[in-house]
Parts: structure tokens; sequence; C-alpha cells
């Protein structure tokens, strides 16, 4: 199933960064360019990065220059993950391009990619809850919290990856067709941001 073979490279992702676990570590994609696993290993790496972004700003010692650093890498991290999630549904399109879509066949409400985008994310989530429930210098308390919130996580993981493969085959055999929507951040845009747009020229 594409989720089961997702998650494996999300795992492998997220092991690999935590050898050095550091947000300023070399980036390595071990799988070829042309590759469906490059795109996935890449997408989970700047998920985990920016994890750990997210981490680091809610310092409430930071410095606020180090704090607007920060920022502007995880505004830029938001819009590699976007581009990544478009680059996965393009490998869909065309890997179902010549599929016969039925008449009555329906949209989903997401595509293919955003649901691996969120199995990517939900993937750190199992990663950073089973380290609370491995903690030993942790309450029992705090354990049996975490415990039962990975239970959940485990749990929605089985429900998105049924999700996902069920959305793929119903691709496949025609009964829903993809329907891709380029993202429109306008925030980043010097024409449709007029913060920015004041500062030209």
């Amino acid at each position: 199933m594409f989720s089961d073979f997702a998650f494996g490279i999300f795992q492998e992702s997220i092991d690999t960064y935590h050898i050095k676990d550091d947000v300023y570590q070399e980036f390595s994609n071990p799988y070829p360019k042309d590759k469906i696993e490059h795109l996935l290993y890449r997408k989970n790496w700047i998920d985990t990065v920016q994890w750990h972004y997210e981490d680091i700003i809610r310092d409430p010692a930071i410095d606020p220059v180090d704090a607007l650093d920060l920022k502007r890498k995880i505004d830029a991290s938001n819009q590699d993950r976007t581009d990544l999630v478009e680059y996965i549904d393009s490998y869909f399109l065309q890997k179902y391009q010549s599929v016969q879509v039925k008449e009555n066949a329906t949209i989903n409400t997401e595509s293919p990619a955003w649901a691996i985008d969120r199995l990517s994310i939900l993937a750190l989530k199992i990663y950073h809850m089973q380290e609370e429930v491995n903690r030993t210098d942790a309450s029992a308390d705090h354990i049996q919290k975490c415990s039962a919130k990975l239970a959940v996580l485990l749990e929605q993981k089985r429900d998105l990856s049924t999700a996902i493969d069920q959305l793929l085959a119903d691709i496949e055999a025609g009964n829903k067709y993809m329907k891709v929507y380029k993202q429109m951040k306008m925030y980043n845009d010097e024409e449709l941001n007029p913060v920015l747009r004041g500062q030209k020229g």
C-alpha cells in the first residue's frame, strides 16, 4: 500500500535527522531525483526541520534578532513544503493521466499529496510522542498521559493510511478524479502583499 511505503520513507528521514538532531545539518537525499521516494524523503525532511524550528522559536529567552531570522526560515520552509506537495501531486496526475474517469466520478475534499502531507506530520508526532513515552526522567503520570496520546496518534495513522489508499484506489478505478489547485499564497508576492508592494522602488 502506498501509505505504508510513504510512512517508511518518512520514518527513515526522521531517524536520519535525529542522528545529529541539528536544524543546520547538511541535507542529503539518498534517492534518485526521478523517483517518488526522492520527493517523499525531501518532503518529510522539510517537515522535520520545521518541527524543530518551531520548538526553538518558542524559547522565551530567544534573542529577538534570532527570532526574526528564524521566522524568515519558517516562512521559506512553508513555501518549500507547499512546492513539494505540488510536485507529489504532479506525480499522481501523471501516473493516473490515462485513467478513464467514470461519468458519476466525484472529487475528493483534498488531493492525494495534501493527505500525504498530513501523514508526514503524523509520523513526526508519533516519533516525538514515543520519545516522551520512553523518557526515564519523567513522572509516571506524564508517561501514562503520553502513552494514551500515542495510542490515539497510532489510531489516527491507521485511519489516515486507509483513507489515502482508498482515495488512490478510487482514482485508479475512475471513481474519483484529481483536480489540483496551485497554492495562491499572497503574503510572499510583491504584487499581492500590500506591505511588500509599498516597499517596491
